[in-house]
């Protein structure tokens, strides 16, 4: 072969990862306004793969893909370190009981509150991170 052909066979390293090809597959039949596409991305390495996003036009879904994946890696951060999460609910849990007055009950109330703002910030990033989507 020769040197033109070796260079057209080569894989292309980028400096960051890029979307180089993102095809439109079909429209939402649940959730109108939607559209399901395809976005091919090429990695650092070379390596190009598919992956499926969903949104209203090209850019929301290439949007909402970038965020899904960023979440994917901050859980992943917090799965590896369950004793920080072990060390929140502790503090959510006994921070009421030193702030309150010992002769009154109120920190049960504190307690529950707390535990219940803990579950509803965690229901507010679920549905954040899977708005839109056909689930």
């Amino acid at each position: 072969m020769n040197m033109k052909m070796m260079a057209k066979l080569k894989k292309h390293k980028y400096d960051r990862r890029r979307a180089i090809d993102c095809k439109i597959l079909k429209k939402s039949d649940t959730h109108k306004g939607y559209c399901k596409y395809m976005i091919t991305i090429c990695e650092k390495d070379g390596m190009i793969h598919k992956q499926p996003a969903y949104g209203k036009d090209m850019q929301d879904a290439l949007s909402r893909l970038m965020n899904q994946e960023k979440t994917v890696y901050v859980e992943r951060k917090i799965e590896k370190n369950v004793f920080w999460i072990f060390v929140i609910w502790v503090i959510a849990m006994g921070w009421p009981a030193l702030v309150t007055e010992g002769d009154t009950p109120m920190y049960i109330l504190y307690m529950f509150l707390s535990v219940f703002t803990m579950f509803g910030l965690a229901a507010l990033w679920y549905n954040w991170v899977y708005k839109g989507e056909n689930r």
